[in-house]
């Protein structure tokens, strides 16, 4: 799906969570409430910086972005709109959302240690071949979060660091990152 029909269907969930069984699990859908939120935050706020939009001017072939990654997922809630900002620069660059949880089940071809971890983005070339894969998070962010959880913190506890991460970090990380793939 594109990255607008991404956002109906996000708020489809919120506002009919009845009719996806996923978020009738009040947990979820309150994660799902808050990564509103957030992804609202970040597409107001977000702007990729002078050297992200001078890099990407660079790239003349057409490319598609695929981000896998569902509503629920809170690194998700950061990533993606930075990612689909970021893709929005270049009119020769498209935005393909894929639910990890949905058929295709593409999410399956792109394991980070064996886990289903999202997002996930796959930046593949104007033929179908894949030029890079990013995710789950930056790396500083997942640097973080194996810490975290080495010294046994609980889940809400990591949760919380992560959002301040995110919040400090203003989506720096990401546009170096991906960058730095691109330029392979």
């Amino acid at each position: 799906m594109t990255f607008e029909n991404y956002l109906q269907h996000f708020e489809d969930i919120l506002n009919h969570p009845e009719n996806h069984p996923t978020y009738q699990d009040d947990e979820y859908y309150q994660y799902t409430k808050m990564n509103w939120t957030r992804m609202g935050r970040w597409l107001k706020r977000f702007e990729p910086n002078e050297a992200f939009q001078q890099f990407i001017d660079t790239i003349s072939e057409r490319q598609q972005w695929i981000i896998i990654t569902e509503p629920w997922c809170g690194d998700a809630a950061h990533a993606v709109p930075m990612l689909a900002k970021m893709a929005a620069q270049k009119p020769n660059i498209t935005v393909d959302i894929q639910l990890r949880d949905s058929a295709p089940f593409l999410i399956d071809s792109y394991l980070t240690n064996g886990g289903k971890s999202i997002p996930i983005l796959v930046i593949r070339n104007q033929d179908g071949a894949d030029l890079a894969v990013w995710g789950p998070r930056p790396k500083g962010c997942q640097d973080l979060f194996l810490s975290l959880k080495e010294q046994g913190k609980d889940f809400s506890d990591i949760k919380e660091e992560i959002q301040k991460w995110y919040n400090t970090d203003k989506g720096t990380e990401i546009q170096k990152e991906i960058q730095a793939l691109l330029q392979k």
